[in-house]
């Protein structure tokens, strides 16, 4: 079985997506969507179309277009890259100060 980990922003996901179209064993597709740890910025706004991304029931199709099927905000990008970035591994704590998992 297949299980992929996309912890990711979109054109990864959109990669993952892509093998598990062509992977029959496939049967899971993990992915950060909507998840606590996005908070400087939401993932989907790295590309021109959010809806290719659109869940229902649990289910994804699978994206249509050119090469991974989708197309990449050029602009959003750039006015990002201009910022810089100072990523660091977040550490998450319970309330009683012990370390979670992420």
């Amino acid at each position: 079985a297949l299980a992929l980990h996309c912890p990711l922003g979109p054109i990864a996901l959109a990669a993952c997506l892509q093998v598990d179209a062509g992977s029959y064993n496939a049967f899971i597709q993990e992915q950060s969507l909507g998840i606590h740890y996005n908070t400087s910025n939401d993932l989907l706004d790295y590309v021109t179309d959010p809806s290719v991304f659109n869940y229902e029931d649990g289910m994804i199709d699978i994206p249509s277009g050119p090469g991974l099927g989708i197309e990449v905000n050029e602009e959003y990008v750039i006015e990002r890259s201009a910022e810089g970035h100072r990523w660091r591994n977040p550490t998450w704590r319970h309330t009683d100060g012990s370390f979670a998992e992420w």
